[in-house]
This record gives structure tokens, sequence and C-alpha cells, in this order.
């Protein structure tokens, strides 16, 4: 085995399943279901949960193809772009980071600021060009060489990202030793989603973190060709507490009363509000009594900074 290769496998492959944590309390003894949290939160120290998931498909495809560097796209504040440059500095391949605001060529969050440490070159470009992204010439706009690249679209969801996200399924079952009820997920592409919704057997309950994401349901079933797809999407728009990375006191109350109940750190962003949804809708007897439901934590915890609590 090559020493790069090396490094890849032993990146890629944490030290056993993560966690699957017992959420008991008395909501859920009044609901009568078993809660469980899988910890995708304790993957990997800065790439958490949802994010290292997704790549790990993608950064075997750059060793194994012999890509030079990996663009990829995202906002200010991007869990995925805080991943994907430290995946990059940590395998030693180039990352590029094109970042939606121009404004940020003269300014950083605590996430850029963090890519940058990682060794991304950022790319800000005006939100006008950043919806131009998908088109074939956009890396054109760019003087910049790349070399022999990967694109990755924003939030990292492709093809690759799917059988990454499904194996939190085949982990969990083993835990189990039987399959859940239903996995629940936050939303922000539906890319988690839809990885879980690809084990053919298993139910997915997604929460929108965005206001107004109705079209997620769309986004998510365009990756999975199998007619039950459909049936076995359910699509929660009513928790996004106004908007991405909004949140409003009952949240963060919420939150809080959770942390120190089960000794688990949440984020406002995506986690926070999936599981508010959760303990909402048992209180609302949606889940039947005798359920085991499956709740993914996809990390992200870099979104309990400040700057984050728009």
């Amino acid at each position: 085995m090559t020493k790069i290769l090396k490094i890849y496998v032993d990146f890629l492959i944490p030290f056993g399943p993560t966690r699957l944590q017992r959420l008991l309390d008395a909501p859920t003894q009044r609901a009568g279901i078993d809660l469980y949290l899988k910890r995708d939160d304790e993957i990997h120290p800065e790439i958490s949960g949802n994010k290292w998931r997704k790549l790990k498909f993608s950064l075997l495809e750059i060793q194994k193809s012999g890509y030079e560097s990996l663009i990829t796209f995202g906002g200010a504040r991007s869990n995925h772009l805080y991943a994907a440059a430290a995946a990059g500095k940590a395998l030693g391949i180039k990352t590029f980071g094109v970042i939606r605001g121009d404004e940020f060529a003269e300014k950083d969050t605590e996430t850029l600021h963090f890519c940058r440490a990682q060794g991304m070159t950022l790319l800000p470009v005006s939100r006008e060009l950043y919806r131009q992204k998908e088109d074939p010439n956009f890396l054109q706009n760019f003087t910049v060489d790349f070399g022999k690249y990967l694109l990755l679209p924003e939030g990292g969801t492709t093809a690759l990202a799917l059988p990454g996200v499904r194996e939190v399924v085949d982990e969990t079952e083993k835990q189990l030793g039987f399959s859940a009820d239903a996995y629940t997920v936050a939303a922000g592409t539906g890319g988690t989603a839809a990885g879980l919704l690809s084990a053919p057997t298993s139910r997915v309950l997604a929460f929108s973190a965005l206001k107004g994401g109705d079209f997620l349901f769309g986004d998510i079933l365009k990756w999975i060709n199998e007619p039950t797809a459909a049936q076995r999407l359910t699509l929660r728009t009513d928790y996004h507490f106004g908007g991405y990375a909004r949140h409003t006191p009952e949240l963060i109350r919420f939150m809080s009363e959770f942390e120190q109940r089960h000794s688990v750190l949440l984020e406002h962003v995506y986690t926070g509000k999936m599981l508010y949804g959760v303990y909402d809708l048992m209180r609302k007897n949606f889940f039947t009594p005798g359920s085991t439901i499956v709740a993914i934590h996809t990390g992200g915890l870099q979104g309990r900074s400040h700057e984050n609590k728009n």
C-alpha cells in the first residue's frame, strides 16, 4: 500500500461506528417510543457528521483518479466548506472555495478564517455571479490554475455522497439488531435525507432548516430511483424558526434544556431545530407508541458560535 493510500484509509475509516445514544426522558416515556440519537457529531473532530459521510467517497475518488485539487461552493458560514478545507489539509489536497458574497474578499467570518488556516484558497464572488455557478463555463471567471480538479456542488451532495450516508443505516441496524421505524434528520440541501432514503426499507422524516423549504421534497427524491421512496419520505417545513440559521428564544431554551438533560451539544442551524421538531411531534402523538426512532446528529457544532446566531 502506498503512503498516500494509507493516509486516505486511516482518515476515512473512523474508530468503529459512531455511538447510538438512547434519549430516555419524560417526553419519550409519555410518547411510548424508543428514541435514539446517532452521534455522528463524534465521527471526526473537524469534519463532523453528515459532511464526513458525504465527502468520504468523493475523497476516495480524488485518490483513485489522481485529482490535484477540490473545488466547491458555499456561504460564509458553510459547514461544507469548513469540512472540505479540513479534509484538504489532512490529505494534502489543494482546495478552492467559491464564496457567496464579494464583501467577504475583505472580511472573514470565523468559518472563513478556519478555511484559510487549513490552506483553502477562497474565491468570493457577487451573489449575482454566484447564482451562475452551475454554468459549465463558470470557472472561466477566475484566473486560477486549478490543475486537474474534482468539482463538488454547494452542500457536497453528489451520487458519491449517497453511499457514505447510507452507511449510517447499515451501522444503526447492526447496533440495534433490527430496523428502526424511522430516521429523522435536518435538511438543508436534502442530500443526507436522500442518502438515508437510499436504503430500500428506511423511512425518513426530514426537517427543513430553510423557510419555504417545500422544494426539498423533490430535491431529495431526484437522487432516489426507487418506486416507494416518495411514500417513505415525510418532509416537515414548520420548524425553521424564521429561516436558515435563524433562531428564537424558544429554540435556544429547548436546546439548553436538552443539553443539560442528555449531555449532548446542539447547534441552532440544523440538529437543534430537528430535535425540537421531534419533541414537539411527540407531544402531539405523531409517533406510533412502541416505535423506534433514530435521530441523526449531523454535527456542525462550529455553528454554536455567536457570529452564526443571526
